[in-house]
């Protein structure tokens, strides 16, 4: 059956595939799904993994499983680490998109981290493809996240944009609808997941979770000082009598366990400032740097950057959604989305 005709019956979708959350956009509709990217597969029987949840369903059940349950994030550092898992998580999402209708080949755009390789290309290109799509665009995700924020990306002026997402944070300065130049690291939102898991467990004798982790980021994490300090109650289990117990940690010994992954963030963005075409440098002087992805959220991020860097920092109205609406903004502009996407 030809493509065109599956296409009467599919709506273009715009994706952000990323390592803590996939959102997408459906045109005409907005964003339609911002969920966890997890996957939850049961062996049966027959020794055969069967997907039985995905996305927030996933999460819930993650650290929780018994033997035969497994928890699988497809996504690490922004690019896909197993293929079978996020491909039956793209079919998830494509399918709750078009409401589980049939006879479903939507064009899809896809955010991607900034310097992928051919191969990670090929990997994402094809998972895309076998989940159903029928045409697939790639857009590389400080890009989209500029496009998203409505930065004037065609025009012959320096925009800086820092997109710090769970798995990836991505810095570029962008001009005339491209990255003059960029850098990716694999330092972001898990990382100082991990530096608090690591900081409770040293200190407190005290053992996590994931999830635990990113409500203590969320609720008293801080990436500059304030005047008042914070206090939360954290349950967990001890290290060597592996009994429950609860203990107080504060805003100030939260900020400190992550500081090797703030500082990485802080080190690529000035190493990025320093590298930019002075023209394009003092564009960026006079407008500033945006901040967008998850991250962006973190408390006094904005503060830490502008007090380290000595630019204006703003974080963008909605963040967390910067990455699909610029993917989504590109499906309106047929023009803009074969000059920002990358080549086959």
């Amino acid at each position: 059956m030809q493509d065109w005709f599956y296409g009467l019956f599919s709506d273009d979708l715009a994706i952000d595939l990323g390592t803590a959350n996939t959102l997408v956009y459906v045109k005409n509709k907005g964003i339609v799904a911002s969920e966890p990217s997890v996957v939850v597969l049961r062996l049966d029987r027959n020794g055969v993994n069967r997907v039985i949840a995905v996305g927030k369903q996933a999460k819930e059940m993650s650290e929780k499983t018994p033997p035969n349950i497994n928890v699988i994030w497809p996504l690490k550092g922004g690019v896909i680490a197993d293929f079978d898992g996020c491909e039956a998580m793209l079919k998830y999402f494509i399918q709750k998109a078009h409401n589980n209708r049939s006879l479903v080949r939507p064009r899809v755009v896809v955010g991607v981290p900034y310097n992928i390789t051919e191969v990670e290309k090929k990997a994402v290109r094809e998972s895309t493809a076998q989940a159903g799509a029928r045409e697939v665009y790639l857009i590389e995700e400080p890009m989209a996240a500029a496009i998203g924020a409505g930065l004037p990306v065609t025009e012959p002026t320096g925009n800086m944009i820092v997109d710090i997402g769970g798995g990836t944070t991505e810095v570029a300065v962008i001009s005339l609808a491209g990255i003059v130049y960029g850098q990716s690291v694999r330092s972001a939102g898990d990382d100082m997941e991990e530096a608090i898991i690591s900081h409770i467990r040293r200190k407190h004798n005290l053992l996590i979770g994931r999830q635990t982790a990113e409500v203590i980021k969320v609720t008293v994490g801080n990436a500059y000082p304030t005047d008042e300090i914070e206090v939360m109650e954290v349950k967990g289990q001890e290290l060597v009598a592996r009994l429950p117990r609860q203990i107080e940690i504060n805003s100030d010994e939260i900020r400190e366990s992550m500081q090797g992954p703030l500082r990485e963030i802080v080190n690529t963005v000035r190493q990025t400032l320093e590298r930019t075409p002075p023209e394009l440098a003092a564009d960026i002087v006079d407008k500033g740097i945006l901040l967008a992805g998850g991250g962006a959220l973190l408390k006094n991020i904005d503060v830490l950057l502008r007090e380290e860097i000595g630019v204006p920092v703003m974080v963008a109205e909605d963040p967390l959604a910067c990455v699909v609406m610029g993917c989504g903004k590109s499906l309106d502009n047929i023009d803009l989305l074969r000059e920002v996407s990358l080549a086959e």
